[in-house]
């Protein structure tokens, strides 16, 4: 098996209600989204993807429909988290994505994966698996999810 990893960008804002630092304040991130995908190579002569697991940019299409499109330039909010869900609906036009979970790293990383791995299922089978997804939420700050955690 090989395996192929596509990173993609996205902007967002969250909060962690019960954090007992600066993480309980609204804020936002620049989030990277690492998604990678294992399965054999196509040795189909003349087919687009000869030579390829998957091609990258369909590996981004996937993605880019589920995950980052949904969450960019949006906060992500758990849907326990009243108060501030009340603000956010104050706002008119205002891009809020509320979740069933509060947004640590970890959290929106398991929710990436299960999105994410039911949609490349539904579009190419079994054929393909969804082996890693990586959120970075710094540079210096990740959290993974492998397809066993998920």
């Amino acid at each position: 098996m090989i395996t192929v990893t596509r990173a993609l960008h996205f902007d967002a804002g969250h909060r962690i209600p019960d954090h007992r630092s600066q993480c309980r304040n609204l804020h936002g991130h620049r989030y990277t989204l690492e998604i990678t995908l294992s399965g054999p190579v196509s040795t189909v002569a003349g087919a687009a993807d000869h030579g390829m697991v998957l091609d990258f940019s369909d590996v981004k299409a996937i993605a880019k429909e589920r995950i980052v499109d949904v969450w960019d330039h949006a906060f992500l909010v758990y849907y326990g988290d009243t108060a501030v869900r009340a603000f956010l609906d104050s706002l008119p036009d205002h891009k809020t994505v509320v979740l069933d979970r509060v947004p640590t790293a970890e959290n929106l990383v398991q929710i990436a994966f299960n999105t994410l791995a039911a949609a490349y299922l539904a579009k190419y089978g079994d054929q393909l698996k969804l082996t890693h997804v990586r959120l970075y939420e710094t540079p210096n700050c990740w959290a993974d999810c492998y397809g066993t955690d998920a």
